[in-house]
């Protein structure tokens, strides 16, 4: 079906809810200009805008002061799901903490594996291996403070949201197969990028958190619009009233959504905006 014979929602009455890497941002990590103003003209248009990242909430925090949604409303959907901040208000809403029992586990199986781990406090990023590349690319995304911690978990005496595993693909691939069945019923695995595995408590992924937290905002799922490119965001594509992959999303992405837009290096958040709401004029 015709997306634009399916449906368009009122600005007023919608939820837009936008990964970050290789959604809102271009391959230079960038927003546009054009971007950043046709977000302006939703929010001040009755729009709710919501950053849904796999990134930590220091990682998120500054492309929401970049919109504005500090001043203009809007929240931040971190970690995967594990968290959601009110942005104009100072508030956390939702929390969902990574079992700490896990984490000497999840410590040796990296191990044995064969893969990095990392996990966060704030602005600092703890690793086994802090020269392995994809931490190195995850460090300077974010700017985090680097901290080695070989071991790991006598270091970590603080709550944590979620953990990373990181390596080549092809070989992230196969330990994604062995955690699933490892971890079966306890924790939510999924690869947000080819090289990153994001490990979360069970329950825990954009979908539930953005479409839970949608109705708590007292807005309905049939008028929350979700976008993104990667495997985390499947989940969030498929329960939205509308689901929007990037025209450079993963192939199975592309093919779980209602509307592929253009892609993140031509302003596929635009052509989302401009196309798909009923504009109060």
């Amino acid at each position: 079906m015709n997306i634009f014979e399916k449906k368009k929602i009122k600005v007023k009455d919608a939820v837009l809810a936008l990964d970050l890497d290789g959604t809102l941002t271009n391959s230079k990590k960038e927003i546009t200009e054009n971007t950043i103003d046709a977000i302006d003209r939703f929010i001040k248009a009755g729009g709710t805008v919501v950053l849904a990242s796999g990134r930590p909430t220091f990682g998120v925090t500054p492309v929401a002061n970049i919109l504005g949604l500090e001043e203009k409303g809007g929240y931040i959907l971190s970690y995967n799901g594990g968290y959601f901040f009110d942005c104009k208000n100072n508030k956390e809403l939702f929390i969902k903490e990574l079992t700490h029992e896990y984490l000497p586990v999840l410590e040796e199986q990296a191990k044995h594996f064969g893969v990095n781990l990392m996990t966060y406090n704030h602005d600092k990023a703890y690793a086994l291996d802090i020269e392995e590349p994809y931490y190195t690319m995850e460090v300077t995304i974010n700017k985090f403070i680097r901290i080695k911690a070989d071991p790991l978990t006598p270091q970590i005496t603080f709550p944590i949201i979620k953990c990373l595993m990181t390596a080549p693909g092809e070989h992230l691939a196969e330990v994604e197969k062995e955690m699933k069945k490892l971890w079966d019923g306890k924790l939510n695995i999924v690869r947000s990028e080819p090289y990153f595995l994001e490990l979360t408590e069970v329950g825990i992924d954009k979908a539930n958190t953005i479409t839970n937290m949608t109705k708590k905002l007292g807005k309905d799922v049939g008028n929350l619009i979700c976008c993104g490119d990667g495997f985390n965001d499947l989940s969030m594509i498929k329960a939205a009233g509308i689901g929007v992959a990037m025209a450079n999303a993963q192939e199975k992405v592309r093919q779980a959504a209602d509307y592929i837009t253009k892609s993140n290096d031509e302003d596929g958040i635009v052509d989302v905006i401009e196309k798909l709401f009923y504009w109060d004029r």
